[in-house]
C-alpha cells in the first residue's frame, strides 16, 4: 500500500505532494514502483493534530483542523486523475469522515482507511456498511493531541487485541460485512516509542481475531528514535528508510498481510525476501 498525502503538514513528506497534478505524479510512479493499493489522504494525524472531539468531556464538538469539504477539496482531484489514468488502481481513501468516505467510494476507491476505527464519526460505521466496501479499522488510544501524555500500558498487546475484538463488533453490528475488515494494529497511534516494539514482536497474535492484518510503520518516530541512539539524536523522517524497511519485514514474518509505506521500490524488494522465507517455512 503506497502513501499519497496530500496535506500541507504530513510529519513524512512536509506537503510535497498538496498540489493535484504532483500527488497524482507519485501515485502513479508508486503504482509504476510496484504498489498494489494507493492510500490517498487529506488531514494528516500526526502527533498533537487537533482532530473531531478532541476533548471527549466537552459539551461543544470540537472541528477538527480539516473540514469534510477541504479534505474533500485536496483528495478528490488526484482520486480522479490516479482513476482516469489507470482505471484498475485500486484506491484507498484515508479519512475518519463518513462524508469524505461517501463521496471517495462514489468516485472509485474500494477501501475506508479508518485511523480511529469508526470511532471519531459515528456516521462513518453505517456509511460503510451502505457503500459495501473494504474497510481497515486501525487501532488507536487517545486521541493525537493525548498521544504523549498516555500512561504506560504493560501488556499493549492484549490491550490492542481486545480494543479490536471491540471496534469489529461494532462494525459487524452496524451492517459490514466480515469478509471486507482488515485490521491495524495502529503502530504510533498513542504508543509511545518503545511501546511499539512489544506490539511488533508478538503481533501474530493478532491473527486470533480472524481478519487480514496491515501493518503501517514507514518512517514512523519511534523507527527514527531507534535508529537515532547511536548519535543520540531522532532521525528525521528522511533518514529513517533503512529502519522502517526492517520493520516492515519484521512484520510480514510475523504475519502482516498489507504493508503501508512511503518507499515503494525498496519495500516491495524487501517483502519479496520476506515471503521466500515464509514460503520456505512452509
Amino acid at each position: 500500500m503506497g502513501v499519497v498525502n496530500v496535506t500541507p503538514d504530513s510529519f513524512s513528506d512536509g506537503g510535497s505532494f498538496l498540489p493535484p497534478d504532483k500527488a497524482i505524479e507519485h501515485g502513479l510512479n508508486l503504482l509504476d514502483e510496484g504498489a498494489d493499493i494507493l492510500d490517498i489522504g487529506g488531514e494528516s494525524t500526526r502527533p498533537g493534530a487537533p482532530v473531531r472531539g478532541e476533548e471527549p468531556s466537552s459539551a461543544v464538538p470540537i472541528k477538527p483542523s480539516v473540514s469534510a469539504e477541504e479534505e474533500l477539496r485536496r483528495v478528490m482531484p488526484v482520486l480522479d486523475g490516479i482513476l482516469r489514468a489507470r482505471p484498475a488502481t485500486i484506491v484507498s481513501i484515508d479519512t475518519y469522515k463518513a462524508a469524505v468516505a461517501e463521496a471517495a467510494v462514489a468516485a472509485g476507491a474500494e477501501i475506508v482507511n479508518d485511523v480511529s476505527a469508526f470511532q471519531w464519526d459515528p456516521e462513518m460505521a453505517s456509511v460503510c456498511a451502505e457503500l459495501k466496501c473494504g474497510v481497515v479499522l486501525m487501532h488507536t488510544r487517545g486521541r493525537p493531541a493525548q498521544w504523549r501524555k498516555l500512561p504506560h500500558e504493560p501488556d499493549l498487546i492484549s490491550l490492542v487485541q481486545n480494543e479490536l475484538a471491540t471496534r469489529v463488533q461494532v462494525a459487524l453490528e452496524r451492517g459490514v460485512e466480515r469478509s471486507r475488515i482488515v485490521l491495524d494494529p495502529g503502530f504510533g497511534f498513542g504508543k509511545n516509542f518503545e511501546e511499539n516494539y512489544p506490539v511488533l514482536a508478538q503481533l501474530e497474535q493478532l491473527h486470533r481475531l480472524g481478519f487480514a492484518l496491515l501493518a503501517g510503520m514507514s518512517r514512523k518516530s519511534f523507527v527514527g528514535r531507534t535508529i537515532g541512539k547511536r548519535t543520540a539524536q531522532d532521525a528525521p523522517p528522511s533518514k529513517r528508510l533503512y529502519g522502517s524497511l526492517a520493520a516492515m519485514v519484521v512484520s510480514i514474518l510475523q504475519g502482516a498481510h498489507i504493508v503501508r509505506v512511503h518507499d515503494v521500490k525498496p519495500s516491495v524488494e524487501a517483502a519479496a525476501i520476506a515471503d521466500e522465507v515464509l514460503c520456505a517455512k512452509r
